[in-house]
């Protein structure tokens, strides 16, 4: 141990005697050419005829001209920075000691009644001080940018590069490119759609045009990658491009919608892969943090499908935002585990318990709720794949709708103070199994919102990209493959939301009492085969050339486009932005219809089972298996 501590004294002496010798040059260098510039600026003056008399005012005034000057570089401390990386702020303050020089140095000649240099010589010296101080300064920024700029050009993965956005963000960036070694991008001038700044150049690069000429300045210029330096670019700009560009095998990278920059803080490692989130037909959604806080922190949860997409998303949340206690329940344990072990390392402080449970067993949700008095339960397990509850109705039945009874039911045995039910966009006007049962689902919930003892709450929603069997990871996996990529219709739409945004929302809706019934603003729907052409393009292919796409017919249960909203549902109250409550019929004597569906499922009749399900959704559309 004391050997230990011994080499790194040592470590540490050496550090500080390689510093101080590094000042100590540094001072000898700055001490030559303060002198070296002082004489040129009086040589220059008396174009090297130097008369006797301004010999010796050089020789009493030089000791204060270094006073000045070497007091002015330590206290704009000129010696501590890497020359190698120096910056704008870098020349600001060698221009800031150079003028604190000069001023120590006329307000001493004034003090110390030295005689009166000639203000010729003052400028001068200021001048080539400036010059020879600040430039020996920067060599090695230069240095090190041609260096690079040489290595690159010899490279052989040399990626011909476009920078979208000649704003701070870009020029930023590229600064960052020019002294990084750890890319291959060679900067061939920015793209920008404000017409004041086309033709400009801009940290040595040009800007080429907007982004209409992005195509014909691509193939001019052979470029291979695209990267986009504007954080909040809209994504019809983001899908103009990628239409724009489809048959040129382009990279694109992006900086993050939750990117905000300061000064000098751009890095390419900020750059991401282009994903469909860039491409949703909507602004993000802001949340404020203290809203979301107040409502999760210090607050018992239960979680069900919480090793699910949403489930797992909403868990993640709940920790961030100081919940006391988290509860997962879930059928998978291997999803479960990796779960609770992520959680536990990020969020030390957080009681976290996993419970492998299946929400149909009735007597295990009341032990659950029983051990644990959950104050919040938000309920996300589900059956969701619309094609399989096709072919097994009885599967939906017992987890859609029987275990949302258990959950609820638990929910006011435990007196839980919030019950929040996550529905989907399929539960209106459905066409399938898996959207009756939700629907359904939503009525039990609204049932029991009239009990005053718990807030129930059902939050509906579409689609939420790169969920577990959505068609994103789908997609990815047969672009990875090399295609095709399969399109059930070419006219089909879906909403799209990301998992924070929809998470987000749903515990602001679910756990904010807005109401019964509270419906997510998701934005314009997306064209399925537009969504698969631009994740082609993003992966540098070419749609219907490199990866075809296969158009394989709408699935059992399947709709072209899904609403957020019933007929008797349109007349919404927005409470909040992105979060609408609807008021609507639903039917009366709930109970005894789902009994006399408990009865139909014990005759194991699928065709039973689906009347049962009609009785209690008289608009769904039976005849598709009957």
């Amino acid at each position: 141990m004391v050997k230990e501590n011994s080499n790194g004294k040592e470590i540490v002496v050496k550090i500080l005697e390689s510093a101080a010798l590094r000042y100590m040059m540094l001072f000898f260098f700055d001490v030559i050419l303060i002198f070296i510039s002082f004489f040129f600026a009086y040589q220059l003056r008396f174009e090297g005829n130097l008369p006797e008399p301004e010999r010796v005012n050089f020789a009493k005034l030089l000791p204060f001209v270094l006073m000045g000057r070497i007091i002015s570089n330590f206290f704009f401390q000129l010696h501590r920075w890497s020359f190698r990386y120096s910056g704008f702020h870098d020349g600001i303050r060698v221009i800031m000691g150079m003028s604190a020089g000069t001023l120590l140095f006329l307000s001493s000649v004034i003090l110390f009644h030295l005689p009166y240099p000639p203000r010729s010589v003052v400028a001068l010296e200021f001048f080539i001080s400036s010059i020879f101080l600040g430039g020996y300064r920067f060599i090695p920024r230069f240095i090190n940018y041609f260096q690079l700029e040489l290595e690159r050009s010899r490279g052989k993965n040399i990626k011909r590069t476009l920078i979208v956005g000649a704003g701070s963000a870009g020029e930023l960036l590229l600064r960052d490119l020019r002294r990084s070694q750890e890319h291959s991008y060679k900067v061939v001038g920015f793209i920008d759609d404000d017409p004041q700044k086309i033709g400009k150049i801009i940290s040595g690069q040009k800007v080429l045009g907007d982004i209409v000429k992005i195509p014909e300045i691509a193939k001019k210029q052979k470029i291979t990658d695209i990267l986009i330096a504007i954080p909040r670019l809209e994504p019809k700009k983001v899908k103009e491009i990628l239409d724009m560009c489809q048959d040129l095998k382009l990279r694109y990278k992006i900086l993050p919608v939750s990117f905000s920059y300061v000064q000098d803080s751009v890095s390419a490692s900020m750059l991401q892969e282009l994903q469909p989130e860039d491409l949703l037909p909507r602004e993000s959604i802001p949340f404020k943090e203290e809203e979301i806080r107040d409502l999760i922190k210090g607050r018992r949860t239960l979680v069900t499908g919480g090793a699910g997409s949403i489930g797992s998303e909403i868990a993640r949340q709940l920790a961030k935002y100081g919940a006391k206690s988290i509860t997962i329940v879930d059928i998978n344990e291997n999803e479960l585990y990796f779960l609770y072990r992520d959680l536990k390392e990020e969020y030390p402080e957080v009681e976290i318990y996993p419970e492998v449970a299946d929400i149909r067993d009735r007597g295990k949700m009341f032990r659950l709720g029983e051990k644990y008095m959950p104050q919040d339960i938000l309920h996300a397990a589900a059956h969701k794949h619309v094609p399989l509850m096709e072919s097994a109705p009885e599967e939906a039945v017992k987890n859609n709708i029987f275990g949302t009874l258990n959950v609820s039911d638990m929910a006011l045995e435990c007196r839980a103070e919030k019950f929040v039910f996550i529905s989907t966009d399929k539960a209106v006007n459905p066409t399938s199994v898996m959207g009756v049962t939700k629907r359904i689902g939503e009525f039990i919930v609204r049932d029991k919102a009239h009990l005053k003892e718990t807030h129930f709450c059902a939050v509906r929603f579409g689609n939420v990209l790169g969920s577990a069997g959505s068609v994103v990871p789908l997609f990815k996996k047969q672009i990875a493959k090399g295609g095709p990529v399969t399109v059930t219709h070419r006219e089909i739409k879906r909403y799209f939301m990301t998992k924070k945004e929809a998470v987000g929302l749903v515990l602001l809706a679910g756990l904010g009492k807005y109401g019964e019934l509270c419906i997510l603003d998701m934005g314009e729907q997306i064209k399925i085969v537009d969504l698969a052409r631009h994740m082609i393009t993003m992966a540098g292919l070419v749609p219907d050339q490199d990866i075809k796409i296969v158009f394989t017919g709408l699935r059992p249960g399947e709709k072209l486009q899904e609403d957020l909203l019933t007929e008797e549902e349109e007349r919404t109250q927005k409470v909040r932005e992105k979060i609408m409550v609807a008021r609507s019929f639903f039917p009366g004597g709930l109970r005894e219809l789902i009994d006399e569906l408990r009865v139909r499922m014990e005759s194991e009749d699928e065709k039973e089972i689906r009347i049962g399900l009609k009785k209690i959704v008289p608009k769904w559309n039976l005849e598709m298996r009957s």
